[in-house]
Protein backbone atom coordinates (compact mmCIF):
# COMPACT_ATOMS: atom_id res chain seq x y z
CA UNK A 1 0.00 0.00 0.00
CA UNK A 2 1.05 3.29 -0.57
CA UNK A 3 2.01 6.15 1.34
CA UNK A 4 -0.76 8.42 0.03
CA UNK A 5 -3.52 5.67 0.73
CA UNK A 6 -2.69 4.84 3.87
CA UNK A 7 -3.79 8.77 5.00
CA UNK A 8 -1.77 10.89 7.04
CA UNK A 9 0.11 10.11 9.93
CA UNK A 10 0.86 11.71 13.23
CA UNK A 11 4.45 12.66 13.71
CA UNK A 12 6.26 10.33 16.06
CA UNK A 13 5.97 11.22 19.97
CA UNK A 14 9.02 12.52 21.08
CA UNK A 15 10.62 10.36 24.27
CA UNK A 16 10.55 13.41 26.30
CA UNK A 17 6.73 13.88 25.98
CA UNK A 18 6.05 10.25 26.93
CA UNK A 19 8.13 10.10 30.16
CA UNK A 20 6.37 13.20 31.14
CA UNK A 21 2.95 11.04 30.34
CA UNK A 22 4.52 8.03 32.30
CA UNK A 23 5.28 10.38 35.30
CA UNK A 24 1.99 11.73 35.56
CA UNK A 25 0.38 8.68 34.64
CA UNK A 26 1.50 6.10 37.49
CA UNK A 27 -0.05 8.22 40.27
CA UNK A 28 -2.83 8.87 38.70
CA UNK A 29 -3.62 5.11 38.41
CA UNK A 30 -2.09 3.72 41.82
CA UNK A 31 -4.59 6.06 43.35
CA UNK A 32 -7.73 4.41 41.35
CA UNK A 33 -6.82 0.95 41.61
CA UNK A 34 -9.47 -1.23 39.32
CA UNK A 35 -10.66 1.50 37.16
CA UNK A 36 -12.19 0.51 33.97
CA UNK A 37 -9.79 0.89 31.26
CA UNK A 38 -11.70 2.94 29.10
CA UNK A 39 -12.40 5.13 31.68
CA UNK A 40 -8.70 5.28 32.62
CA UNK A 41 -7.88 6.57 29.06
CA UNK A 42 -10.22 9.11 29.03
CA UNK A 43 -9.33 10.59 32.28
CA UNK A 44 -5.70 10.79 31.05
CA UNK A 45 -6.36 11.98 27.60
CA UNK A 46 -5.41 9.01 25.29
CA UNK A 47 -6.53 6.30 23.53
CA UNK A 48 -7.33 2.93 25.04
CA UNK A 49 -4.64 1.41 22.61
CA UNK A 50 -2.14 4.18 23.40
CA UNK A 51 -2.77 3.74 27.30
CA UNK A 52 -2.17 -0.49 26.62
CA UNK A 53 1.09 0.65 24.85
CA UNK A 54 2.40 2.70 28.01
CA UNK A 55 0.85 -0.19 30.64
CA UNK A 56 3.36 -2.44 28.57
CA UNK A 57 5.98 -0.18 28.83
CA UNK A 58 5.85 -0.05 32.47
CA UNK A 59 6.70 -3.51 33.04
CA UNK A 60 10.45 -2.32 31.87
CA UNK A 61 10.41 0.36 34.01
CA UNK A 62 11.20 0.61 37.71
CA UNK A 63 14.47 1.09 40.32
CA UNK A 64 16.25 -2.05 39.63
CA UNK A 65 16.32 -5.05 37.01
CA UNK A 66 15.15 -7.91 39.32
CA UNK A 67 11.29 -8.92 38.79
CA UNK A 68 10.52 -7.50 42.28
CA UNK A 69 11.94 -4.30 41.42
CA UNK A 70 9.89 -3.71 38.31
CA UNK A 71 6.31 -1.38 38.43
CA UNK A 72 3.60 -4.38 37.57
CA UNK A 73 0.62 -3.37 35.86
CA UNK A 74 -2.48 -5.74 35.40
CA UNK A 75 -5.68 -4.73 32.83
CA UNK A 76 -6.83 -8.20 32.07
CA UNK A 77 -10.87 -8.08 32.29
CA UNK A 78 -11.10 -4.35 31.17
CA UNK A 79 -9.38 -3.26 34.78
CA UNK A 80 -6.33 -1.50 35.82
CA UNK A 81 -3.93 -2.21 38.52
CA UNK A 82 -0.43 -0.78 38.87
CA UNK A 83 1.50 -1.83 41.64
CA UNK A 84 4.80 -2.03 43.04
CA UNK A 85 5.32 1.82 42.05
CA UNK A 86 5.85 3.14 45.47
CA UNK A 87 8.80 5.18 44.51
CA UNK A 88 7.02 7.20 41.93
CA UNK A 89 3.59 6.94 43.27
CA UNK A 90 3.14 10.45 44.87
CA UNK A 91 2.48 13.06 42.23
CA UNK A 92 5.45 15.08 41.07
CA UNK A 93 5.71 18.40 42.60
CA UNK A 94 6.76 21.96 41.53
CA UNK A 95 9.71 23.66 42.07
CA UNK A 96 9.16 27.14 42.93
CA UNK A 97 10.01 28.48 39.65
CA UNK A 98 7.78 26.00 38.11
CA UNK A 99 5.04 27.16 40.11
CA UNK A 100 5.87 30.82 39.13
CA UNK A 101 6.38 30.18 35.13
CA UNK A 102 2.98 28.07 35.56
CA UNK A 103 1.17 31.16 37.58
CA UNK A 104 1.80 33.67 34.56
CA UNK A 105 1.02 31.44 31.93
CA UNK A 106 -2.40 30.70 33.38
CA UNK A 107 -2.97 34.43 33.95
CA UNK A 108 -2.01 35.04 30.27
CA UNK A 109 -4.91 31.61 29.24
CA UNK A 110 -7.32 33.61 31.38
CA UNK A 111 -7.56 36.98 30.06
CA UNK A 112 -7.99 35.03 26.34
CA UNK A 113 -11.43 35.07 25.23
CA UNK A 114 -13.66 31.67 24.90
CA UNK A 115 -10.90 29.96 27.15
CA UNK A 116 -13.43 27.61 28.81
CA UNK A 117 -13.30 26.30 32.37
CA UNK A 118 -12.32 29.36 33.34
CA UNK A 119 -13.21 28.72 37.37
CA UNK A 120 -11.20 26.28 37.08
CA UNK A 121 -7.74 28.75 36.28
CA UNK A 122 -8.71 30.92 38.74
CA UNK A 123 -9.01 28.04 41.60
CA UNK A 124 -5.44 26.91 40.27
CA UNK A 125 -4.10 30.09 40.27
CA UNK A 126 -5.85 30.31 43.92
CA UNK A 127 -4.22 26.83 45.28
CA UNK A 128 -0.64 28.00 43.22
CA UNK A 129 -0.72 31.20 45.42
CA UNK A 130 -2.02 29.67 48.49
CA UNK A 131 0.91 26.78 47.99
CA UNK A 132 4.15 29.47 46.44
CA UNK A 133 3.11 32.01 49.87
CA UNK A 134 5.68 34.99 49.38
CA UNK A 135 7.08 34.29 46.23
CA UNK A 136 3.40 34.15 44.38
CA UNK A 137 4.17 38.12 44.51
CA UNK A 138 6.46 38.00 41.88
CA UNK A 139 4.45 36.25 39.38
CA UNK A 140 2.00 38.98 40.10
CA UNK A 141 4.45 41.21 38.80
CA UNK A 142 4.94 39.78 35.68
CA UNK A 143 2.93 41.70 32.65
CA UNK A 144 2.98 39.33 29.16
CA UNK A 145 2.95 41.76 26.39
CA UNK A 146 3.24 41.55 22.99
CA UNK A 147 6.14 44.24 21.50
CA UNK A 148 4.57 44.38 18.01
CA UNK A 149 1.73 46.90 17.95
CA UNK A 150 0.10 45.66 14.89
CA UNK A 151 0.16 41.89 15.73
CA UNK A 152 -1.28 43.28 19.51
CA UNK A 153 -3.78 44.98 17.46
CA UNK A 154 -5.11 42.06 15.24
CA UNK A 155 -4.81 40.37 18.70
CA UNK A 156 -7.23 42.54 20.62
CA UNK A 157 -9.64 42.63 17.06
CA UNK A 158 -9.73 38.65 17.15
CA UNK A 159 -10.52 38.33 20.59
CA UNK A 160 -13.36 41.27 20.52
CA UNK A 161 -14.48 38.88 17.96
CA UNK A 162 -14.72 36.08 19.52
CA UNK A 163 -16.08 37.30 22.33
CA UNK A 164 -19.00 38.89 20.02
CA UNK A 165 -19.43 36.09 17.92
CA UNK A 166 -18.44 37.74 14.75
CA UNK A 167 -16.80 37.41 11.88
CA UNK A 168 -13.53 38.38 10.51
CA UNK A 169 -12.06 39.53 7.15
CA UNK A 170 -8.59 39.08 7.35
CA UNK A 171 -5.99 39.87 4.65
CA UNK A 172 -3.07 36.95 5.44
CA UNK A 173 0.12 36.52 4.20
CA UNK A 174 0.79 33.03 2.50
CA UNK A 175 4.71 32.47 3.36
CA UNK A 176 4.81 29.47 0.88
CA UNK A 177 3.05 31.61 -2.07
CA UNK A 178 4.53 34.84 -0.96
CA UNK A 179 1.28 36.49 -1.70
CA UNK A 180 -1.10 37.81 0.27
CA UNK A 181 -5.12 36.51 0.01
CA UNK A 182 -8.27 38.06 1.32
CA UNK A 183 -10.89 35.48 3.02
CA UNK A 184 -13.80 36.00 5.82
CA UNK A 185 -13.40 33.44 9.22
CA UNK A 186 -15.39 32.73 11.89
CA UNK A 187 -13.47 32.59 15.06
CA UNK A 188 -13.34 29.49 17.15
CA UNK A 189 -10.77 29.85 19.72
CA UNK A 190 -7.30 32.21 19.93
CA UNK A 191 -4.27 29.99 21.45
CA UNK A 192 -0.39 30.88 21.83
CA UNK A 193 1.46 27.88 20.84
CA UNK A 194 5.30 27.84 20.64
CA UNK A 195 5.86 31.53 21.40
CA UNK A 196 3.37 32.84 18.53
CA UNK A 197 -0.54 33.75 18.53
CA UNK A 198 -3.09 31.99 16.38
CA UNK A 199 -6.36 32.18 15.33
CA UNK A 200 -8.59 29.43 14.24
CA UNK A 201 -11.87 29.54 12.46
CA UNK A 202 -13.73 28.27 10.15
CA UNK A 203 -12.49 29.75 6.42
CA UNK A 204 -15.01 30.46 4.09
CA UNK A 205 -12.66 30.54 1.18
CA UNK A 206 -11.12 27.06 2.01
CA UNK A 207 -14.37 25.79 3.82
CA UNK A 208 -12.73 24.69 6.15
CA UNK A 209 -11.01 24.97 10.09
CA UNK A 210 -7.86 27.05 9.32
CA UNK A 211 -4.90 27.86 11.81
CA UNK A 212 -3.26 31.86 11.00
CA UNK A 213 -0.58 32.70 12.79
CA UNK A 214 -1.50 36.66 14.33
CA UNK A 215 2.31 38.05 12.99
CA UNK A 216 1.15 36.95 9.39
CA UNK A 217 -2.35 39.19 9.50
CA UNK A 218 -1.17 41.98 7.58
CA UNK A 219 -5.20 43.20 8.49
CA UNK A 220 -8.30 42.43 10.41
CA UNK A 221 -11.38 43.41 10.33
CA UNK A 222 -14.32 42.79 12.89
CA UNK A 223 -17.85 42.27 10.57
CA UNK A 224 -20.93 43.34 11.57
CA UNK A 225 -22.40 39.72 10.60
CA UNK A 226 -23.00 36.25 12.95
CA UNK A 227 -19.60 34.61 13.12
CA UNK A 228 -21.02 31.89 14.50
CA UNK A 229 -19.37 28.26 12.99
CA UNK A 230 -21.00 25.96 11.03
CA UNK A 231 -21.78 22.75 12.41
CA UNK A 232 -19.28 20.84 10.25
CA UNK A 233 -16.53 22.43 11.65
CA UNK A 234 -14.15 20.98 14.27
CA UNK A 235 -11.10 22.65 16.06
CA UNK A 236 -7.96 20.92 15.34
CA UNK A 237 -5.73 18.41 17.36
CA UNK A 238 -2.47 20.60 18.06
CA UNK A 239 -1.20 18.02 20.52
CA UNK A 240 1.54 16.93 18.04
CA UNK A 241 1.78 20.59 16.71
CA UNK A 242 0.47 22.86 14.12
CA UNK A 243 1.26 21.04 10.93
CA UNK A 244 -1.37 18.43 10.87
CA UNK A 245 -1.25 16.49 7.51
CA UNK A 246 -4.39 15.77 5.31
CA UNK A 247 -5.33 12.76 3.49
CA UNK A 248 -5.30 14.64 -0.04
CA UNK A 249 -1.46 16.18 0.64
CA UNK A 250 0.90 15.51 -2.01
CA UNK A 251 3.40 12.80 -1.09
CA UNK A 252 7.12 13.92 -2.07
CA UNK A 253 10.17 11.53 -2.14
CA UNK A 254 13.53 13.50 -1.66
CA UNK A 255 17.17 12.40 -1.73
CA UNK A 256 19.18 14.76 0.04
CA UNK A 257 22.95 15.07 -0.66
CA UNK A 258 25.57 16.62 2.14
CA UNK A 259 25.26 19.82 2.47
CA UNK A 260 21.17 19.62 2.20
CA UNK A 261 20.32 17.30 5.10
CA UNK A 262 19.43 19.66 7.27
CA UNK A 263 16.31 19.69 5.35
CA UNK A 264 15.31 16.66 7.07
CA UNK A 265 15.54 18.56 10.70
CA UNK A 266 13.68 22.26 9.88
CA UNK A 267 11.03 20.48 7.74
CA UNK A 268 8.46 18.20 8.88
CA UNK A 269 9.18 14.59 7.20
CA UNK A 270 7.31 11.40 7.63
CA UNK A 271 10.17 9.31 7.28
CA UNK A 272 14.15 9.35 6.75
CA UNK A 273 16.29 6.95 5.50
CA UNK A 274 20.46 7.62 6.53
CA UNK A 275 22.99 6.03 3.42
CA UNK A 276 26.55 5.45 4.12
CA UNK A 277 27.24 8.15 1.85
CA UNK A 278 25.77 10.85 4.15
CA UNK A 279 22.94 11.65 2.35
CA UNK A 280 19.63 10.70 2.98
CA UNK A 281 16.16 9.92 1.46
CA UNK A 282 13.13 11.33 3.06
CA UNK A 283 9.57 11.67 2.36
CA UNK A 284 7.56 14.55 3.48
CA UNK A 285 3.79 15.95 2.63
CA UNK A 286 2.76 19.30 1.17
CA UNK A 287 -0.50 20.49 0.01
CA UNK A 288 1.24 23.39 -1.99
CA UNK A 289 4.91 23.10 -4.21
CA UNK A 290 5.57 26.33 -4.95
CA UNK A 291 7.76 26.69 -1.47
CA UNK A 292 9.34 23.13 -2.42
CA UNK A 293 10.62 24.41 -5.71
CA UNK A 294 12.21 27.62 -3.80
CA UNK A 295 13.91 24.92 -1.78
CA UNK A 296 14.84 22.94 -4.42
CA UNK A 297 16.25 25.53 -6.47
CA UNK A 298 17.57 27.02 -3.17
CA UNK A 299 19.68 23.49 -2.63
CA UNK A 300 21.41 23.91 -5.87
CA UNK A 301 21.45 20.58 -6.80
CA UNK A 302 21.77 18.77 -3.48
CA UNK A 303 18.20 18.05 -3.45
CA UNK A 304 16.88 15.83 -6.04
CA UNK A 305 13.19 14.91 -6.21
CA UNK A 306 12.56 10.99 -6.73
CA UNK A 307 8.74 11.10 -6.91
CA UNK A 308 6.44 12.23 -8.06
CA UNK A 309 7.98 12.44 -11.50
CA UNK A 310 6.04 15.67 -12.31
CA UNK A 311 7.16 17.81 -9.34
CA UNK A 312 10.75 16.78 -10.82
CA UNK A 313 9.73 17.63 -14.46
CA UNK A 314 7.93 21.30 -12.71
CA UNK A 315 11.39 21.82 -10.63
CA UNK A 316 13.35 20.87 -13.63
CA UNK A 317 12.03 22.99 -15.83
CA UNK A 318 12.18 26.22 -13.39
CA UNK A 319 15.61 25.96 -13.06
CA UNK A 320 16.26 25.40 -16.96
CA UNK A 321 13.81 29.01 -17.35
CA UNK A 322 16.08 30.47 -14.68
CA UNK A 323 19.50 29.70 -16.46
CA UNK A 324 18.38 30.65 -19.66
CA UNK A 325 16.87 33.98 -18.15
CA UNK A 326 20.43 34.24 -16.82
CA UNK A 327 22.13 34.05 -19.87
CA UNK A 328 19.47 35.58 -22.31
CA UNK A 329 20.60 38.73 -19.64
CA UNK A 330 24.45 38.21 -19.10
CA UNK A 331 25.64 36.28 -22.38
CA UNK A 332 27.24 33.81 -20.26
CA UNK A 333 26.38 31.29 -18.23
CA UNK A 334 26.56 30.63 -14.61
CA UNK A 335 29.21 28.10 -15.38
CA UNK A 336 31.16 30.50 -17.95
CA UNK A 337 31.01 33.25 -15.34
Amino acid sequence: MSAAARGPRKPPESATARLARLLTMVPWLVNRQGIDLAEAAAGLGVSEAQLEDDLRLLFLCGYGQMPDELIDAQWEGGRVFVTNADAIARPLRLGIDEALTLMVGLRALAAVPGIGEREAIERALAKLEQATGASAEAAARVDVAIDDAVEAQVLEGARRALEQRRRVHLRYLVPSRDESTERDVDPMRVLNLDAHWYLEGWCHRAQDTRLFRMDRIERLDVLDVDGTPPEQARLRDLTAGTFVPREDDLVVRMRLLPGATWVSDYYPVDSVDRHDDGSQTVTLRTADTLWLHRLLWRLGGRGIVLEPAELAAEVRAGAQEALAAYEGLTGTTPADG
